[in-house]
């Protein structure tokens, strides 16, 4: 029911926000539709994938070459940390979750730690590309920023967050990570077939076009319809994983919040008269309030001051709280289709150390580099 609410609450929002300012509104929705629908094509890609097996049989891989689950932790912390690099954080959070839950299964450990680590780490690991968070996009949209030129800014940044975000992690819960071998249970059967494919297709699309949205979520639909001719898949299934009541409420709230800072200077005068330590909390608190995605519409409505300094809020800022970012519920939801339960209590805990130390090191590296 809470989710049908927040689907009423962004329809609402988004009705009233046209009504009143149709050209603001309409800018709004421009800026901020791609990041849903790409989101959309991956969970569809993501479920054809998982029912090949294909995520069974990574996450036995992985745990048959980790000699510990040290190593385990390590070999997966660079795992997401790459995935949501290259890919987004919401594919690192969607595909590597059910990999982690397997790998942790077939090892017979508690995978509570892996778990914390894939949510947070794709939060905190999401400042490197322009793709790599959705709330980059509608950030740099102002900006004409290329991808390369992004990077210069942001590789420092980058590495101190996940430096620091998975060392963290590691120190306060070593204990739970097995330092002895265990033999992995005999592998899972994988068919090699259409969600393989659809995972390179849209790995390659996401990496090669500038604008990915349309051609990710036709690939998704493809996949998915395919399924359903075939009679592998069913609709019940498809509504569960793709979580539609949450992804339209959240596209109402965000166009809500981006026509109001277009119509209103607050939020744009309020970030000019700080400094970018300033602009970064502001936007942490504001994705805690809000959520990322809509915050980052209504802080980026107009051409921010410290832009990558907001990034560092927007994307490190929701490790804080369940309702920080789209990845959480992503992340919840994966971890319980997965036939876990979802340490909801532990990641947040460590959310609440990480946070305030990954973003003083992204920020100290970015007065580095002189993007501060």
């Amino acid at each position: 029911m809470a989710t049908w609410g927040l689907a009423v609450v962004g329809v609402v929002t988004a009705i009233v926000a046209i009504l009143t300012e149709h050209t603001a509104a309409l800018s709004a929705a421009d800026q901020v539709w791609s990041p849903f629908v790409l989101v959309t094509g991956l969970l569809l890609v993501g479920l054809v994938a998982d029912q090949d097996g294909l995520f069974a049989a990574a996450g036995h891989r992985l745990a048959s070459v980790a000699p510990n689950g040290l190593v385990l932790f390590a070999g997966a912390s660079v795992g997401i940390a790459a995935v949501t690099a290259v890919l987004n954080l919401d594919t690192s959070v969607v595909f590597l979750t059910p990999v982690l839950v397997y790998a942790a299964r077939s090892r017979g450990q508690d995978g509570s730690a892996l778990l914390v680590a894939c949510l947070l780490l794709s939060n905190a690991g999401s400042l490197l590309l322009p793709g790599s968070n959705l709330t980059n996009l509608i950030v740099l949209g102002h900006l004409h920023l290329s991808g390369g030129r992004f990077f210069g800014h942001m590789v420092l940044p980058w590495v101190a967050s996940v430096l620091v975000t998975g060392g963290v992690i590691a120190m306060i819960e070593h204990r739970s990570l097995p330092v002895t071998a265990a033999t992995p249970e005999p592998a899972q059967p994988m068919t090699v077939g259409l969600g393989a494919l659809a995972v390179v297709a849209v790995t390659v699309l996401v990496l090669v076009l500038q604008a990915p949205a349309l051609p990710v979520a036709g690939v998704g639909l493809v996949v998915v319809a395919i399924r359903l001719v075939a009679r592998r898949e069913e609709l019940d299934r498809i509504r569960q994983v793709l979580g539609i009541p949450v992804l339209v409420g959240l596209f109402g709230v965000a166009v809500a919040l981006g026509t109001l800072g277009r119509s209103w200077s607050g939020p744009a005068t309020l970030l000019a008269h700080l400094d970018a330590v300033g602009v970064a909390v502001v936007a942490a608190a504001s994705s805690v309030v809000v959520n990322n995605l809509p915050a980052s519409a209504l802080l980026a409505s107009r051409v921010p001051p410290h832009p990558f300094a907001l990034l560092v809020g927007l994307n490190i800022g929701p490790n804080l709280f369940v309702t920080g970012s789209l990845a959480w519920i992503l992340w919840w939801r994966t971890v319980r289709t997965s036939g876990a339960t979802p340490p909801i209590r532990k990641a947040v805990v460590l959310g609440l150390v990480t946070v305030p130390l990954s973003m003083a090191a992204a920020l100290a590296m970015l007065a580095v580099t002189g993007s501060l």
